[in-house]
């Protein structure tokens, strides 16, 4: 490992810990492909048709309290 590697890694675990998750969040998204136009409007569609369920009512929404609750439950 380069040292200037060593020293970013060193001054980047010195970051608040809001700073350290974004710039995590970037070096994840830089690993990504960035998706094509296909994907993109596929995602549109899915979007469309959530919001749609929602506005009339055939889902069943759930609060995130409650789903947050059930995710970290001891088993």
């Amino acid at each position: 490992m380069a040292r200037d590697l060593k020293q970013l890694i060193r001054d980047a675990a010195a970051l608040p810990e809001s700073d350290r998750a974004m710039l995590a969040g970037v070096m994840i998204e830089s690993l990504e492909p960035r998706p094509g136009p296909e994907v993109k409007a596929a995602w549109s569609r899915e979007i469309e048709r959530r919001v749609r369920e929602m506005d009339e009512g055939t889902v069943e929404l759930l609060d995130w309290q409650d789903v947050r609750a059930e995710l970290f439950a001891d088993e």
